[in-house]
């Protein structure tokens, strides 16, 4: 099988040859070639540069030997046409200078046409598309719409989520307004990339799980489900993810994906048993294992591998996104432990 062939089967939990693998945050700082083009371009620069933004999204392909190339992207970028201005600095994360504080900020925020705010994401994905000519899975993403709306309430990351838990708990009307501009923004900018060539998508509500389960499935549940039912409807598998999420996961299968990432805070069979095996599942490696010698890295991976039983729908990949001091050789060695370990005659 191709990797294409092996992850598409994989999200369809279909036989397949061997585990695909990818990993979050591939394409970044954990390669020699990402860090060159950083000394030259800052990182909107390359998201917003069609050949650049292709070229960083390609490397892991070349480098790693995964199964899947993940957009070099960022889940900020639909604010760009929702008229929010927005850096990124790399050693804090997305800054908004003027956050939403009111109704009348909610009410200013603009719903334009994906292709319009953000044409230079779409023909990166379709020179990736032409580029790997079957080789790999394309993965397209969005941030969920919990943490979207936490970035443009608190401004910044943040560790108690304050503010927008506040808003949350005390202005559902108001919460419900953003919560819908968010949705619509993120289904146009989904199938504007499943347009463009994508095959996969993942929704990244990466802080979802500092909420309480009662307030999840009141408060952002309904607009998880309302994106992941418009990706599907269009016939592209999608995959979704939080961290810190263990008293979620049923919540979160909720949504109706087809395969639920899980980080390695819930052993990788326990979370599958909760999900049920009607879902694929990614993961679940701990990131910070892969600054650990090989031999102990193989260890952990093999204890994941043994925990998925062989089942159709696994999909190799790290608990959350790969650490910037991890060894791209170790990388590399781990695909190809977990496809050889996995390999089915």
């Amino acid at each position: 099988m191709t990797g294409a062939e092996r992850f598409l089967a994989a999200a369809h939990r279909q036989p397949v040859d061997c585990t695909p693998v990818w990993f979050m945050r591939q394409a970044g700082r954990s390669l020699a070639g990402y860090r060159e083009l950083r000394d030259h371009y800052d990182i909107l620069t390359l998201t917003r540069t069609p050949e650049l933004c292709a070229r960083v999204t390609l490397m892991p392909v070349d480098d790693l030997g995964v199964d899947a190339a993940v957009l070099y992207a960022d889940i900020m970028l639909p604010l760009v046409g929702m008229g929010v201005p927005f850096t990124i600095d790399p050693g804090v994360g997305p800054i908004i200078e003027a956050p939403l504080r009111t109704a009348d900020d909610i009410a200013a925020l603009r719903v334009v046409a994906a292709e319009d705010a953000t044409p230079e994401l779409f023909e990166a994905i379709r020179i990736v598309r032409r580029e790997l000519d079957g080789r790999t899975a394309v993965i397209g993403f969005a941030g969920g719409p919990f943490t979207v709306a936490s970035y443009l309430i608190e401004g910044r990351p943040t560790k108690d989520f304050g503010r927008c838990k506040a808003l949350l708990y005390a202005q559902p009307a108001l919460w419900k307004r953003l919560m819908e501009t968010l949705s619509e923004v993120t289904i146009r900018y989904l199938r504007a990339q499943i347009e463009a060539g994508v095959q996969v998508i993942q929704l990244f509500d990466s802080w979802g799980g500092a909420l309480t389960r009662d307030a999840y499935e009141r408060s952002v549940l309904p607009y998880s489900r309302r994106i992941i039912e418009s990706v599907t409807s269009q016939g592209v598998p999608t995959i979704h993810f939080a961290t810190v999420s263990g008293h979620l996961l049923e919540s979160m299968t909720a949504a109706g994906s087809d395969i639920m990432s899980v980080d390695w805070r819930v052993p990788l069979d326990e979370a599958w048993q909760r999900i049920g095996y009607d879902h694929g599942i990614q993961g679940n490696l701990d990131p910070a294992i892969c600054l650990a010698p090989f031999d102990v890295v193989a260890r952990q991976a093999q204890i994941i591998l043994d925990r998925a039983h062989g089942r159709h729908g696994h999909i190799f990949n790290l608990g959350h996104g790969v650490l910037a001091e991890t060894s791209s050789d170790t990388l590399r060695r781990l695909v190809e432990l977990v496809h050889s370990a996995t390999a089915r005659s």
